[in-house]
């Protein structure tokens, strides 16, 4: 594609690294990422993908953004109070980048949705802060064939994984390392348990990195380990995570078919 001069300008320091380039940029102009979830994780997500220059940005939240969220959910502001997350998301990466198209889904991701939310997109991003979602963002990916990036963070704690387990290979998906959500109420949420703000950051731009990396196809994908952060020590442990033949999803006579198990 031709570029013009304010794109030229704008991404500059992605075309001069040889593993980009301007093929490479060109590309992320006409990658399409969905982003689940306009909060902590998906906040710097998705002002780093926008500000990259990935052309088309989904965001799904039905949340309003409440006064609490702002020590962490940096995409939004206090004036943005009481308005739809996505609707703020939007405003805010309008401002970033206006040349980045971004679709507004204020809707919660669900089985009756999952598999339309996801069919046109590229790569998705998990930023959820829930298990039934990445449980069900997992195998909505899983069947789609879509690569997922996902995160998690809690306290102090955070992880950054990619699944891309309908790829051949020992490549694993979710339920490979956890089979199944946890009991209700046996793990605290950040509202029960709190969190560092600046994690979310940290945890949120290193799977802006996964997923550009996934558009670009360049690097080391992430697919097959898990990255786990803990900030009191400043320690990064980066895990092997193998396929697991009796995964109910991927495995060699999985059980889970479809969706139809999240909706019961």
């Amino acid at each position: 594609m031709d570029f013009t001069e304010e794109q030229i300008n704008r991404y500059a320091r992605h075309i001069l690294l040889p593993e980009v380039g301007g093929e490479g940029q060109a590309r992320l102009l006409s990658s399409r990422v969905l982003v689940v979830g306009a909060g902590g994780l998906g906040s710097p997500l998705l002002l780093y993908l926008a500000a990259a220059g990935v052309g088309t940005l989904g965001v799904v939240d039905d949340d309003a953004v409440d006064l609490t969220n702002l020590q962490r959910q940096i995409v939004h502001r206090t004036a943005s109070v009481g308005q739809l997350k996505v609707d703020s998301a939007a405003e805010s990466l309008e401002a970033v980048n206006p040349g980045v198209k971004v679709i507004r889904h204020p809707v919660r991701f669900t089985a009756a949705n999952a598999a339309e939310l996801i069919s046109s997109y590229d790569v998705v991003a998990d930023g959820s802060d829930n298990f039934e979602t990445k449980f069900l963002l997992n195998d909505a990916c899983y069947f789609a064939k879509k690569p997922l990036v996902g995160g998690a963070i809690l306290r102090f704690a955070g992880q950054v994984y990619t699944f891309k387990a309908f790829e051949a290979g020992d490549n694993p998906c979710y339920r490979c390392i956890f089979r199944e959500p946890p009991p209700p109420d046996s793990v605290p949420t950040c509202a029960q348990a709190g969190v560092l703000g600046a994690l979310c950051g940290l945890v949120g731009s290193t799977q802006a990195v996964e997923v550009l990396k996934e558009l670009l196809g360049i690097g080391e994908s992430l697919a097959g380990s898990l990255l786990v952060i803990d900030a009191l020590t400043t320690t990064f442990r980066k895990i092997r995570a193998k396929r697991d033949p009796g995964c109910p999803l991927c495995g060699s006579a999985p059980s889970i078919r479809d969706l139809s198990i999240h909706a019961q």
